[in-house]
């Protein structure tokens, strides 16, 4: 319909040039004016609206697959999910101490993958995949194979799996995340509550969001219905290329609100040929950041708030050997400027270990170079929720502190271990802790993260009592929990 349109107005645009000589300029320029705006109504394309996407869809859903696993939990009950029960954040919730008499039970997840080349190799989310006993994945012609995990990334929360059939494959290709732009359309598959392969569609909403899962995260914002399940599914954009791998919502509800998140395609990219063999390997500097606000960038009388403020630095780390000190602000990392704090982590995770590096940091008004010798980053443990024989069953909930969780229980910090779940009877419900409180401290330890708790607590045995600094609405108590 819309091409006997076109050829009629480029017919009828003929006429009105012929009849410009006997009718006069004016109308003909009126006729064309009106012949404009029909054309406009009748083929939105040249506005950049898509009139469907059957034909994308058609040609991506066989490269979309839906993916069960099952895993064994040891316990009487989990932590509750603020998602549903197929959280995109399961990972990161799943933080739990089990009763005094665990039990084994089964859980099934659902969630998503695409395939990416003809060998079999699908890209998901680690969340979808990690700590699963069986991984189960179905095309869309409804055969089931089983996968193997052939690497994982918790930091990215990616993950590379593999399904073996001589059946002909066909991978989704793979475009580049960095030329997306807000506003641009874009359409997710996924199997979302289990459903099967279903399709949405909305806009690029932000770039470059921090929501506080992760150390990397750079995610692209959208409007595109998620729901659980959607996780590790692709975001296409309009050429049927994936430029984002959907991983995450924000609702209360467990439902799409239109604020979903997914990881660019280009930060998978970069991992694929470690994924490929296993292990992720990243650089360290050993130094903790922060952005620089307006009202820091007048205490430290800067020009600007570009650069990371290194807040601290790792004592025998490699920019404590180089001589970085807490108060500088690194403005370039081998050569790439640091634009923003979050740039940082990124560029030097990707720095090859071992690199000789210079960087460039400006203390007290005086830029400075530092040659540093990039070292691996050490892994932690992902969870809290490790086993039982490995650390001592309280019968808590622990989360790192996210923007997401002081909104929830009306924090002021920023930072820290925050309780989102008491078992009733267990060892913290009896040494008086509650929701909402934060763990500051473990016997003047300070503990930050979920895998520092962790092992701290390795040190303990059955009947120790932990002394715990808690910060509870703003004021700091002191209790005792007895390991039972």
């Amino acid at each position: 319909m819309i091409q006997k349109i076109n050829v009629k107005s480029k017919t009828f645009c003929f006429a009105i040039m012929h009849l410009r000589s006997i009718v006069g300029g004016a109308l003909a320029l009126t006729l064309l004016f009106l012949l404009s705006v029909f054309d406009a109504i009748a083929n939105p394309e040249p506005l950049g609206i898509p009139g469907s996407f059957s034909k994308l869809v058609k040609n991506a859903s066989p490269s979309v697959v839906n993916i069960s696993t099952i895993r064994t939990i040891r316990g009487p009950r989990q932590a509750p999910m603020p998602f549903g029960s197929d959280d995109p954040f399961r990972d990161f919730f799943e933080r739990f101490f089990g009763g005094q008499m665990p039990k084994e039970f089964k859980q099934q997840s659902l969630g998503t993958g695409f395939i990416i080349d003809q060998a079999g190799y699908i890209l998901t989310n680690n969340h979808v995949v990690a700590q699963t006993d069986q991984i189960s994945v179905r095309l869309e012609d409804q055969k089931e194979f089983t996968a193997t995990i052939v690497g994982r990334d918790p930091m990215t929360d990616l993950a590379l799996i593999r399904i073996k059939t001589d059946a002909p494959l066909n991978p989704l290709p793979l475009g580049d995340s960095n030329l997306v732009e807000v506003g641009d359309w874009v359409v997710a598959i996924g199997n979302p509550f289990g459903l099967g392969n279903t399709v949405t569609a909305g806009i690029i909403s932000a770039k470059y969001r921090q929501i506080g899962a992760g150390p990397y995260e750079n995610f692209i914002q959208t409007d595109t219905p998620i729901n659980p399940g959607n996780s590790g599914g692709p975001l296409m954009n309009t050429a049927g290329e994936v430029i984002g791998i959907n991983t995450a919502i924000f609702s209360e509800s467990g439902g799409s609100v239109g604020i979903g998140f997914a990881i660019p395609i280009n930060m998978a990219k970069d991992l694929l040929p470690q994924l490929r063999q296993g292990k992720v390997t990243r650089g360290w500097l050993g130094v903790i950041i922060q952005a620089i606000t307006p009202e820091l960038k007048e205490k430290l009388n800067l020009k600007d708030t570009n650069g990371a403020l290194v807040s601290d630095v790792a004592s025998g780390g490699p920019a404590d050997l180089a001589g970085i000190k807490r108060g500088d602000v690194i403005l370039s990392f081998d050569g790439k400027d640091i634009r923003k704090s979050s740039d940082l982590p990124y560029i030097v995770a990707a720095t090859p270990v071992g690199k000789i590096v210079t960087v460039e940091a400006l203390r007290r008004g005086a830029r400075k170079n530092f040659q540093i010798k990039v070292q691996e980053l050490k892994e932690e443990k992902e969870t809290l929720a490790v086993r039982e024989q490995e650390t001592p069953r309280l019968g808590m909930a622990l989360e790192e502190v996210t923007p997401a969780l002081a909104r929830k229980y009306n924090l002021a910090e920023t930072s820290g271990l925050v309780v989102v779940d008491i078992e009733d009877g267990s060892a913290a419900a009896l040494a008086g802790l509650r929701p909402g409180d934060i763990i500051l401290e473990v016997d003047n330890d300070a503990v930050k993260t979920v895998a520092a708790f962790a092992n701290k607590l390795r040190q303990y045995k059955k009947g120790d009592t932990l002394m715990l600094l808690v910060n509870r609405e703003g004021n700091t108590v002191l209790l005792t929990l007895k390991i039972s």
